[in-house]
């Protein structure tokens, strides 16, 4: 297993994987009736071709199955890879399992509490460009933590009243922790950290895929390099 953290509370946790090298070499053959038992050049330069040639289905026979801790705002869009999956032979999103922490049967305790604020970008209706001034930022630390307070103390209110955990949840923000067990293929992976590791992706977002990319590195070294061409 590999854990690493993130941001102030979350983490990234990698803790099995299915398949390696070979097991896309041997996928793309069996069409052949052959199988290989250890990996030459040759097998590489296949590899190589089928990534290049937009062969993807070899790639799919490798999993990664994470525990992340992650931020609702960062969740959310980690579940866009997910939804609307398709059987289709060029579908990006194929071969996900995710499942969530669910705030029905267990209190939600942990929330992301950002220490610098983002400007809005002038040129981009959706991203962040810069920093705020310190004397702003500081305004906007103090207007965080005392809106942030004031909800954490209303759902524990909520709940020390009796309100059903399914119910009292509804007030929380998108800055509340939540956790995921998800399952994916290299190929689903891959086009998580293409789309999320770049730099108009949201800044927490890019953290995690930062993190998985060094992961898969660290796994599959071979795979990594044709993919990312290193």
């Amino acid at each position: 297993m590999i854990k690493t953290p993130v941001l102030d509370k979350g983490y990234v946790e990698l803790i099995e994987t299915f398949g390696d090298e070979l097991t896309v070499v041997n996928a793309a053959r069996v069409s052949y009736g052959s199988k290989k038992d250890e990996l030459d050049d040759k097998d590489v330069k296949l590899i190589s071709y089928l990534k290049t040639h937009k062969h993807f289905s070899p790639f799919r026979h490798i999993f990664f199955r994470f525990i992340i801790k992650a931020p609702e705002i960062v969740m959310r869009q980690m579940m866009k890879h997910v939804v609307g999956i398709e059987a289709t032979s060029d579908c990006q999103n194929q071969l996900h399992g995710f499942n969530e922490l669910s705030g029905r049967y267990k209190p939600i305790e942990d929330f992301y509490i950002p220490d610098v604020w983002r400007k809005q970008s002038p040129s981009s209706k959706q991203a962040s460009d810069g920093v705020l001034s310190t004397e702003d930022n500081q305004k906007a630390i103090q207007l965080f933590d005392d809106a942030n307070t004031a909800i954490q103390n209303c759902y524990t209110n909520l709940l020390q009243m009796g309100v059903a955990k399914e119910q009292a949840r509804i007030i929380l923000p998108l800055n509340m922790y939540t956790s995921v067990m998800w399952t994916m293929s290299f190929q689903a992976l891959a086009n998580f950290i293409e789309l999320r590791d770049e730099p108009t992706a949201q800044y927490e977002i890019q953290l995690y895929a930062k993190i998985m990319k060094e992961m898969m590195q660290q796994k599959y070294p071979i795979l990594y390099n044709i993919w990312f061409n290193k």
